[in-house]
C-alpha cells in the first residue's frame, strides 16, 4: 500500500534534519533553519512517488527526494540572499536573522550535503550514476535560469516579452520542479525517460511559478512570502512584463522608473500604486489564464503515460500531486 503524502513529507523531513545534526549548536540551526520551517516539500514528494510509480524500489525514492529537498533548501537560502528578500515561509529570511555571511555558508554546506547524500547513494548501490547526471542538469539549467533572472533586474532591463520570461522560468523554476521529479522516477526505476516528461513537466513548472507570480500580488499569510516582494525586488514577472505593453506611456514610465530603483530606495506609495495597478489589470487575468492552458497541456500530455505505469496506486498520487503544484493544494 502506498503512504500517504503527509507520511511521506514526514519521513523526508525527519531525514533531512537527521542528516543535518552537528554538534556545534549554531551551525546546526542554521542548517536546519529552512527545513523546519514547515515546506510543502512537493519536489521530494513528486519524486518519491513517480518512483514507486515507475516501479523503483522505496529506499532509492526516499534518497531521491531527500537529495532534491536539499537541493529546494540551499537554493532557496541563496535565492534569497540574491534577492535581497525579507520573507521566507512566513518568517524573516535566514540572512536578516544572521549575518549575511554565515547564511551563504550555510546554503553551500546544504548544497555538499546533497552531492554527499547522491554519493552515498551511488557508492551503496541504490541510485545509479544517471541519477547523479540528472542532479547536475538540475544545478546547471537553474543556475542559468538565476542568472537571467538576475541579470535582467540589476541592468534594469524592461524591453523583454513574455517569451523571455517564458524561456527564463524554464530554466530557473520549471525544470526541477516538475521535469527532473518525472524524469528521476524513471531513471531510479532503471528506465530512460520519456522525452515528454521534459516537454510537458516544463509547462506544468511555468504554471507554477505563474501562479507564485499571481500569488505575490494577491497572496495572504498562508502564502509565506512577502506580499508585493517580487515589486520590491524588480522582477521581471510575466504579468509585469504584459502589463507593461499595455500601459499608458504615462503609467509605463512611471512603473520603470520605479522598477529601477534598488530595493532600499523604491517609495513604499509608489511600490503600493504599481501594486494596485497590477490587481486591476488586465496582465493579472491574462497570466492566470495562461497558467490554465499549460497546466491542461501539460496533464493532457502526461495523463497516457503515467496510466500505463506499473504502480497505479502510486501513479494516481502522482498524479494529484501534479494538480495540485498548480492549484497550490497540497
Amino acid at each position: 500500500m502506498v503512504p500517504e503524502p503527509q507520511e511521506v513529507r514526514r519521513a523526508l523531513l525527519e531525514r533531512l534534519l537527521k542528516r543535518l545534526l552537528h554538534p556545534d549548536p549554531l551551525y546546526q540551526e542554521l542548517l536546519q533553519d529552512y527545513p523546519r520551517r514547515g515546506g510543502k516539500m512537493l519536489r521530494g514528494l513528486l519524486t518519491y512517488y513517480s518512483a514507486l510509480a515507475h516501479g523503483a524500489p522505496e529506499e532509492a525514492a526516499l534518497l531521491a527526494g531527500e537529495g532534491l529537498e536539499l537541493f529546494q533548501n540551499w537554493v532557496l537560502i541563496h535565492d534569497d540572499i540574491e534577492d535581497g528578500s525579507e520573507e521566507r515561509r512566513g518568517r524573516p529570511a535566514l540572512h536578516r536573522l544572521h549575518p549575511m555571511p554565515l547564511a551563504l555558508n550555510a546554503g553551500d554546506a546544504l548544497h555538499g550535503e546533497m552531492w554527499g547524500l547522491l554519493a552515498e547513494g551511488v557508492a551503496r548501490g541504490s541510485l545509479s550514476p544517471e541519477v547523479l547526471l540528472e542532479f547536475h542538469q538540475v544545478v546547471r539549467r537553474t543556475a542559468y535560469g538565476q542568472h537571467l533572472d538576475l541579470l535582467w533586474t540589476l541592468t534594469g532591463r524592461l524591453d523583454l516579452t513574455p517569451e523571455d520570461y517564458l524561456r527564463m522560468v524554464a530554466h530557473k523554476a520549471a525544470y526541477y520542479t516538475a521535469v527532473a521529479p518525472l524524469r528521476l522516477g524513471a531513471l531510479l526505476a532503471g528506465n530512460t525517460p520519456h522525452p515528454l516528461y521534459e516537454e510537458a513537466g516544463l509547462k506544468l513548472g511555468t504554471a507554477f511559478q505563474i501562479v507564485d507570480d499571481v500569488l505575490n500580488l494577491e497572496g495572504d499569510e498562508a502564502y509565506g512570502k512577502e506580499r508585493a516582494g517580487d515589486l520590491y525586488e524588480g522582477k521581471r514577472t510575466l504579468i509585469l512584463i504584459r502589463f507593461l505593453e499595455e500601459a499608458t506611456l504615462e503609467e509605463r514610465q512611471r512603473a520603470m522608473a520605479l522598477l529601477r530603483l534598488p530595493r532600499e530606495a523604491k517609495p513604499e506609495e509608489e511600490v503600493r500604486w504599481l501594486w494596485e495597478r497590477l490587481l486591476a489589470s488586465e496582465a493579472l487575468a491574462w497570466a492566470k489564464g495562461v497558467a490554465q492552458r499549460l497546466k491542461e497541456e501539460g496533464l493532457g500530455a502526461l495523463l497516457p503515460l503515467l496510466k500505463a505505469l506499473p504502480n497505479q496506486e502510486a501513479a494516481r498520487v502522482l498524479v494529484g500531486l501534479l494538480e495540485a503544484l498548480v492549484e497550490r493544494r497540497a
